[in-house]
């Protein structure tokens, strides 16, 4: 059963992708994505400093930032974010500095299928779950899997969408998240994200396939909705004296003869 939702996935581990009923019950937990700027705040993709930008376990150099799109681009399935597919690790974390403290109010991480095989090789699976860290410089792997995260989000697969259409250029839709609880990520200058599972792995585990390989996580959006507050980011450059420096120091009336320290009385 798919989290906070009314779908239900369909099919065996060796079909190109897994099919998906829907009924007529709302959805709850998450709202469908249309426009760069509703209710829900505008796109923070442009606070974002992209030079800061990093990703452990990518599979390519800057595979994290390219996935960081414009929102007129959310729905392409290129370029995208993989795990490596040689080492048996499907885990990413990634690190998002903002050029100004922002206050986020959704969060939306697409991938191209839950089990995807084009061809009947290099198979790919979406993300199942991902864990936010708010204002979080110091996270690694080891880290980010024990610590308690600021938000804990179960991500629906993307045939959800009952729109989806997978092909070689464009995905379905995204769907936004809200981030809570709201007051963690009110002034969040970076924000990290750890994804250490994915769908083929869940499904697997539910098959009780635990000898099976392992499918590498693919991401091709990552976005964020809310507010900018205009509190920049900056570092301040401090001079720290360890030793005092007399003439900097003086004590009054010392002009007039009397020694310092003393002072004149």
């Amino acid at each position: 059963l798919i989290p906070n939702c009314s779908c239900q996935l369909l099919g065996t581990r060796n079909t190109q992708t897994y099919n998906v009923t829907t009924n007529k019950m709302p959805c709850t937990g998450h709202s469908h994505d249309h426009d760069n700027e509703d209710q829900l705040g505008l796109s923070l993709q442009s606070y974002i400093d992209m030079s800061q930008v990093f990703c452990l376990n990518e599979h390519r150099e800057n595979a994290g930032k390219s996935v960081l799109k414009p929102y007129e681009d959310r729905l392409t399935l290129e370029p995208n974010l993989q795990s490596p597919r040689d080492e048996d690790d499907l885990e990413l974390l990634m690190h998002i500095p903002f050029t100004e403290a922002v206050s986020i109010r959704t969060i939306c991480v697409s991938g191209r299928a839950s089990v995807y095989k084009p061809n009947g090789n290099e198979t790919t699976s979406a993300p199942f779950t991902c864990k936010v860290f708010a204002n979080r410089t110091d996270l690694d792997f080891e880290t980010a899997r024990d610590l308690k995260a600021d938000a804990n989000i179960e991500l629906l697969p993307p045939e959800h969408l009952s729109e989806v259409q997978i092909n070689d250029d464009v995905g379905g839709g995204t769907l936004d998240f809200p981030l809570r609880p709201a007051s963690k990520f009110k002034m969040c200058t970076s924000i990290t994200l750890f994804f250490g599972d994915n769908y083929a792995l869940k499904i697997a585990e539910a098959e009780g396939d635990l000898d099976c390989d392992v499918t590498p996580t693919e991401i091709n959006y990552i976005g964020f909705k809310g507010t900018g507050t205009s509190v920049k980011r900056v570092a301040v450059e401090c001079v720290y004296e360890t030793r005092g420096m007399k003439k900097d120091h003086k004590t009054r009336g010392a002009e007039f003869g009397a020694k310092e320290g003393h002072g004149l009385y």
